[in-house]
């Protein structure tokens, strides 16, 4: 199905309008009757009420009633000439999704950016961190498209890679603070960081927090020995993904994991299994070192972005590579990128048994333990997918992600509270989104079944259920993505993805027998 814009001039601004059957708007007006709001802050559901958008801004959030009680029109807010109501009777309003580790496609994957973004905004995603995959320039032109309604595309906040673009590396401190001020006069939002040598790691943070700018590290094992989580914490880092640097901030009878003397890290076998060991080396829970990192780290207002669905394979393989979606939705390029390789990153598939599992599966329970805590004791936990590798796509990756927060202890509304508020102050933008409140932007999602009571009805594919007759059918799959303005038909997006995928299927000559294998 192919997207067809039209632009028209309104009020001497550009506006585009695509095709009905993926969306429609934007709308001077738009008012979502009689629907059960969660608001993203850890509040409790409330409804029916009535939520009033005029030119992509909240202005009234009107209670209009009661549950089960026929509502009287006239306490209703009034919808204006040109103006769009929705029936949302029956359904959910939630803020849109942040996604906070969002690579858009990749060469290597095949997956170009509108395969990614349909995905990501059938999912309810209304913004992404990107956290420099395809470079600056890459991001920053369809950062403007999708600001301008050019394309069909989430808010995308874009991050750098450390480094990124500087001929000769990056070699002592003036030079890091250098790259810092020329990362934002190029408009970057922020900085992605591998690690660095110590002095140069605590330059460039000061120079970033100095211009304002947020930032986010994998700490990368190659420099964690010297420099943990806590030590860039203290230095101005505002956010880590994943979990590497943790453990090692959590050590106490050692300064490097146990690797063993064969050990290499260029495979990637060796990588992974051995990172499967690293959290039962780390202090144990509730002990006076953990609990000393954590407050530290509690007291320097950190951001945790664990990203815990995108190592999901490392404890039950077969899970994440027959997941259902599969087969509609994944590409025939990202089953040959996430087949077993000693050359594609995250496919450490070289001879994955049983024990690599059981080690992964501990490693899980272990790292969810501090995840949950930090959240208990007031710290600041977001919603990340890194989608792309290691069998976990796009959108669907980032639900899983949620589930995953519910696993480790959170609460329904809390989990919502990290996919939402959490990434939006993280961010620095909570003014702005994260939040169904009056003066807000209206990224929304509009779904017809609870996600409290089954975070699985956020799937693209939905939630089986079996009805009063016995018969099983499907429900859930966001109904309504609101971003910018515009109304996404989350089900047609994914119907134009399930069209993108066939005919990258019959181009390839490929049929997909099973998930994972390919005649």
């Amino acid at each position: 199905m192919r997207v067809v814009i039209v632009s028209i001039f309104l009020l001497l601004s550009q506006v585009f309008v695509f095709a009905q059957d993926f969306s429609e708007g934007p709308f001077s007006q738009l008012i979502i009757r009689g629907v059960t709001l969660i608001n993203g802050n850890g509040a409790p559901p409330r409804g029916p009420i009535d939520v009033v958008i005029e030119e992509d801004k909240i202005t009234k959030i009107a209670v209009v009633g009661y549950p089960g009680i026929e509502i009287e029109y006239k306490k209703r807010p009034k919808l204006k000439k040109g103006g769009k109501e929705i029936d949302a009777s029956g359904m959910y309003l939630l803020p849109g999704f942040i996604d906070m580790h969002g690579h858009i496609g990749g060469t290597s994957q095949g997956a170009d950016w509108n395969y990614v973004f349909k995905l990501w905004l059938a999912h309810g995603i209304t913004t992404v961190r990107e956290p420099g995959g395809r470079g600056l320039k890459y991001a920053l032109e369809l950062k403007k498209r999708s600001e301008t309604n050019e394309i069909i595309a989430p808010t995308i906040i874009t991050y750098t890679f450390f480094g990124q673009g500087a001929k000769n590396g990056i070699n002592n401190p003036e030079q890091a603070r250098e790259w810092v001020r020329l990362n934002k006069k190029n408009g970057a939002d922020g900085i992605k960081f591998l690690g660095a040598e110590p002095e140069i790691m605590t330059a460039a943070l000061d120079e970033n927090k100095r211009l304002g700018l947020r930032s986010a590290c994998h700490h990368a094992q190659m420099s964690v020995a010297r420099w943990n989580v806590l030590h860039s914490a203290k230095a101005g880092l505002t956010s880590m993904e994943h979990w590497y640097g943790l453990p090692e901030a959590l050590f106490e009878d050692k300064t490097v994991q146990n690797y063993p003397l064969d050990y290499n890290y260029q495979n990637e076998q060796h990588r992974f299994e051995e990172a499967g060991k690293l959290w039962e080396q780390a202090a144990p829970p509730y002990s006076d070192h953990w609990n000393s990192v954590m407050n530290q780290l509690l007291a320097l207002d950190f951001t945790l972005d664990p990203t815990f669905n995108i190592y999901e394979a490392s404890r039950d393989l077969h899970r994440a590579r027959r997941a259902e979606w599969h087969e509609k939705y994944t590409l025939p390029s990202l089953w040959k990128f996430y087949e077993p390789s000693k050359i594609s990153h995250g496919s450490y598939w070289h001879f994955w048994g049983t024990e690599q599992e059981v080690a992964w599966k501990n490693n899980f329970k272990l790292w969810m333990t501090f995840v949950n805590e930090y959240k208990n004791r007031g710290g600041r936990v977001t919603a990340g997918s890194d989608s792309g590798f290691i069998y976990q796509l796009y959108g669907f990756g980032y639900i899983r992600e949620l589930e995953l927060l519910r696993e480790a202890g959170f609460h329904p509304l809390e989990v919502i509270r990290s996919a939402t508020l959490n990434g939006a102050e993280a961010l620095g933008m909570d003014h702005k989104i994260g939040s169904i409140e009056v003066g807000k932007q209206a990224d929304l999602i509009l779904i017809e079944e609870n996600p409290l009571k089954n975070l699985k009805v956020l799937y693209g594919t939905g939630a089986i259920k079996l009805s009063e007759e016995n018969k099983i059918k499907r429900v859930g799959g966001i109904k309504y993505t609101i971003s910018n303005g515009v109304i996404y038909n989350a089900k047609e997006l994914l119907k134009n993805i399930e069209e993108i995928v066939n005919k990258a299927k019959e181009k390839e000559s490929f049929k997909l027998n099973q998930p994972g294998v390919w005649n």
